[in-house]
């Protein structure tokens, strides 16, 4: 996957005098603050170069999580189209071109980000944009009051910024302002699934209908140490190879997501849990059943349709009954 050519032109155009040293070693410094879940008090992008090291190395991989998530919610809405979207710790707009991509006929968005430096660069990045764009400043856990509600809410990397005491709440003024869809996106760790499964928890007890990725409402059947993930591969511009120190043009972002709806929807069918395991004539798939058991399931030629099913299928999809 790709960053939309818009948003690549202006983000390489921003970056283009930033010198290499400096770059990499806010990213560096940006990469240890996420990967130990810092939370000392201080913004991850409170200074420019941090949000410079942020577009060069996390916006990529950022994009994809959301843009997968955002193509889930799709599939299991065909004829659903948000046309408004609030956006908590929106950073540098990064949910905004994903929706805006999923959904050309988006009418309008507000963006909550608490750093200064965050907003000022968003705004560069979406001057294209044509739709009304409302940027507040404000924190997650303390500034929602004034907000109004969305078609569609997104908070994308955030929950994992926020002392764990204050997520219930968090979660809950986060349904209450989702009109229609609440979408939640964290890093695929362990400890990102933790917090995706609490605010699943809260959310089905609010009365909420789970969208994606859960094809039912059960307890998820997943038991450490495994957990539930997914994966994007992203395309790697050179710039993000030498702020990395990386030789590969691509990388794979994991992450997990839920999206749960006020609108009750019969599940599509099962989600491919982990990467197919494919061979001659058969494919093996550990799927999550609409039934809430997980599974292992092999599939061969004598299965006919549901085998080229199976065989099309990939990590995160729905396979259609």
């Amino acid at each position: 996957m790709e960053l939309p050519a818009q948003l690549r032109q202006t983000v390489d155009e921003l970056l283009e005098n930033t010198p290499l040293a400096d770059l990499k070693a806010a990213a560096k410094t940006l990469s240890d603050r996420y990967r130990t879940e810092t939370r000392d008090g201080r913004l991850h992008m409170a200074a420019d170069l941090a949000v410079k090291a942020y577009l060069a190395t996390r916006l990529p991989a950022t994009y994809a999580a959301v843009r997968a998530s955002l193509d889930a919610i799709g599939d299991a809405r065909p004829d659903w189209t948000p046309e408004s979207l609030l956006d908590i710790g929106a950073g540098p707009g990064t949910v905004l071109w994903a929706a805006f991509d999923a959904w050309p006929e988006l009418q309008g968005a507000t963006l909550l980000e608490a750093s200064a430096a965050a907003r000022r660069i968003g705004e560069r990045l979406a001057a294209g944009v044509a739709v009304p764009l409302d940027w507040r400043s404000g924190d997650a856990t303390i500034d929602l009051d004034e907000l109004q509600a969305a078609e569609l809410v997104t908070a994308a990397y955030v929950l994992d910024e926020i002392v764990p005491s204050s997520l219930p709440n968090l979660i809950e003024r986060l349904w209450q302002l989702s009109a229609d869809t609440l979408l939640l996106v964290e890093p695929g760790t362990p400890s990102g699934w933790r917090r995706i499964l609490a605010a699943r928890t809260q959310l089905i007890a609010a009365g909420a209908h789970v969208l994606a990725p859960c094809p039912h409402q059960q307890p998820c059947p997943i038991a450490a140490p495994d957990w539930c993930h997914f994966a994007r591969r992203v395309a790697r511009s050179r710039l993000h190879r030498l702020a990395k120190d990386a030789e590969v043009p691509w990388e794979d972002e994991k992450f997990i997501y839920l999206a749960a709806t006020r609108q009750p929807l019969a599940a599509a069918g099962p989600r491919v849990l982990a990467p197919p395991k494919a061979g001659s004539g058969k494919v093996d798939l550990k799927l999550c059943g609409t039934d809430g058991q997980a599974s292992q399931r092999l599939f061969t030629k004598r299965d006919g349709d549901a085998f080229k099913r199976a065989r099309r299928a990939g990590w995160g999809d729905t396979l259609a009954d």
